[in-house]
């Protein structure tokens, strides 16, 4: 029997509660999430105050979200991975080690944004 596809709004609410699903499911199970999500928080205001314009404002806001964004792929991909099976694969190990590698290069760029406006509110 063929399962019928939501269209329209309710998609959306269905995609919706999908991605507050995942919200949950990272939050409870995913330590570095929490950490990147609540870092977030105070990051908000403080990209308003180091900011000189609104663009570098939310520039600095996008990228602590995209930190946080890398880790849910990331967990995504540790997840699959351990679906996959427990056992040691080195295709595993690999895929793994990129998505941690993706979290710090995402990590390395939010940290050179966020230093370079510091620098330039330091320096004015």
């Amino acid at each position: 029997m063929s399962e019928q596809k939501l269209t329209g709004m309710p998609r959306l609410v269905a995609a919706f509660r999908n991605s507050m699903a995942g919200f949950s499911d990272v939050w409870r199970s995913d330590e570095a999430f929490r950490i990147e999500a609540l870092l977030l928080l105070p990051a908000i205001p403080a990209a308003l105050w180091l900011g000189k314009t609104p663009f570098q404002s939310a520039l600095l806001i996008a990228a602590m979200l995209l930190l946080v964004i890398v880790e849910v792929l990331n967990s995504a991909i540790e997840a699959t991975i351990d679906r996959i099976g427990p056992e040691r694969h080195e295709l595993s190990r690999i895929a793994k080690d990129l998505g941690s590698l993706a979290v710090l290069l995402a990590t390395c760029l939010a940290a050179l944004l966020w230093l370079a406006a510091l620098w330039e509110k330091l320096a004015a």
